[in-house]
């Protein structure tokens, strides 16, 4: 009698879950729907490392230049000529700092000094140096780049900029 009584209740069980699993399946592909984003392409993202490199360096700055995409993946990366080795990540830290946080990698010195314990600090591949900006498409953050080598992180930033502003056209 009880194995009856336990088969009845595991199949009424079973019934509500499916009854459950349907209702929400119909609600969810009623109101599925694909997210409109644009990516940076691969020679946008060369443009961009290419435009960083050749500014600092006319500007006397040997760097490291790196772009990364939304997901924080590196699209483009080049050590510069007689660059230190910790270049090449620090370029790539600042971009995806910059990326990830949708903030200039400078803002994180600024929330360091307001808050000493600032968590995302601790997360990897975050730097707290400036150098690194988003890549936006109207307020969408599509990448981030990262400069890194000149003899100041403001230096830095100014190289990113005009590799920002060298695609501009392109990111609308």
């Amino acid at each position: 009698m009880k194995r009856t009584n336990d088969s009845q209740a595991l199949f009424k069980t079973s019934r509500q879950a499916l009854s459950a699993l349907g209702f929400f399946l119909a609600l969810s592909s009623t109101h599925a729907q694909l997210l409109p984003h644009k990516d940076l392409s691969a020679m946008v993202a060369i443009s961009m490392v290419q435009t960083a490199i050749a500014t600092c360096k006319t500007n006397g700055f040997n760097v490291s230049a790196t772009v990364v995409g939304r997901n924080g993946e590196v699209l483009a990366q080049a050590r510069g000529d007689n660059t230190g080795p910790h270049t090449l990540e620090n370029s790539f830290r600042k971009a995806y700092t910059a990326r990830t946080l949708r903030v200039p990698s400078g803002e994180v010195v600024t929330r360091l000094k307001m808050d000493p314990a600032y968590p995302l600090i601790h997360l990897n591949n975050i730097i707290a140096n400036q150098g690194g900006l988003p890549i936006k498409s109207e307020e969408d953050v599509m990448g981030g780049v990262g400069v890194s080598g000149a003899p100041g992180g403001d230096k830095d930033e100014a190289c990113s900029k005009a590799a920002i502003d060298k695609v501009s056209d392109q990111l609308k």
